[in-house]
């Protein structure tokens, strides 16, 4: 009898997992594609990158913890050691760099910010002051001697005179942030530091708006497809796509790829419109039939790494992409497209 109500409740509770995942796409197993369009590149450092800006298609720096930067002019094959004319002392967490042609700006933790205006052959070093809401965590450059600030305190700063002065483009900050992202007609979309909701600030909005999440599971992170709508990543390893344009309450149903306990960490789109999902473990996923079945990478999975982010770059000038999967311990993946 003992046995017969312990295989009933197993039952029910089988039946009750597969209308829960009724419609999305969930797996343990996934085939791995013959060729990968990943290459690996060494790093001399071992610690962790975050970002990278380019200045032209050859020309780049790669920045990350423990002052972490490295310089390339072979468009990312290769990187040397830079450094920044900052005292030994000081550590910093180099967050985010971006340029647009020679103009250049660096952030990192604890309130750093830095501006080049030949292509980071040389970098000034420009006070914050003790009120700044948060610390620096994502910096756009807009033109000659203006930028965009954004802090994991959800404020957005502007300045249009190299740094010397800022003007608050937000009415007040969101508060604690997960993650933030930025999209190129000044959109942005940030995770609260608990996961537990999302705000979005339109490009002509001086307000954030709050949204709830899609499910009971904590947001990982959130960014924009190339369409402008937007995907989130949340735990348990979810996947989900905002179906609607401007409506953020109209999400698919979860995706799950690969349950194989590790989260996915962040999301992309290649230039062939192919999706990538990297995450723990060295999970690096593809789907080319936008979500619908996915595939493992080989190279992403001999790689022993978290890859924490994936992005690919376009030069609309040369008509050109790059993509980097960053890593954990500075292991970094470089797109060379399909063989």
């Amino acid at each position: 009898m003992k046995k017969l109500l312990v295989y009933s409740f197993n039952l029910i509770l089988i039946l009750c997992l597969g209308l829960g995942l009724s419609g999305c796409v969930t797996t343990t197993r996934l085939p791995t594609q013959q060729m990968s369009p990943w290459e690996e590149i060494k790093l001399a450092s071992d610690d962790n990158p975050l970002d990278i800006g380019f200045v032209d298609d050859s020309h780049g720096f790669l920045v990350g913890a423990n002052r972490l930067i490295l310089e390339t002019n072979d468009g990312g094959v290769t990187w040397q050691d830079r450094d920044l004319e900052i005292p030994s002392e000081e550590n910093f967490r180099l967050m985010s760099i971006d340029f647009k042609g020679e103009e250049g700006w660096l952030v990192g933790q604890p309130n750093l910010i830095m501006h080049s205006d030949n292509a980071g052959k040389t970098w000034t070093r420009l006070l914050l002051g003790n009120k700044l809401p948060g610390n620096p965590y994502l910096i756009t450059t807009l033109d000659k001697d203006s930028a965009e600030l954004a802090t994991t305190a959800g404020a957005v700063y502007q300045t249009t005179d190299g740094g010397n002065n800022w003007e608050a483009r937000v009415a007040e900050a969101s508060g604690g942030v997960r993650d933030l992202r930025r999209r190129d007609d000044g959109s942005y979309v940030s995770v609260s530091s608990l996961g537990n909701f999302f705000v979005t600030l339109d490009k002509e909005d001086q307000t954030w708006q709050s949204h709830q999440r899609a499910s009971s599971k904590r947001v990982q992170t959130l960014g924009f497809q190339p369409n402008g709508q937007l995907w989130m990543l949340s735990r348990g390893a979810e996947i989900r796509l905002n179906e609607q344009a401007d409506d953020y309450e109209s999400w698919s149903k979860p995706i799950i790829p690969l349950v194989n306990g590790y989260n996915y960490l962040d999301m992309a789109w290649d230039p062939e419109g192919e999706i990538w999902a990297a995450g723990g473990n060295g999970t690096l996923l593809v789907s080319k039939d936008e979500g619908k079945t996915w595939e493992k990478d080989p190279i992403g999975y001999a790689t022993p790494t978290n890859f924490i982010r994936i992005f690919f770059i376009e030069n609309s000038q040369t008509n050109s992409s790059k993509g980097f999967a960053l890593g954990e311990r500075g292991h970094v993946l470089r797109w060379v497209g399909d063989a």
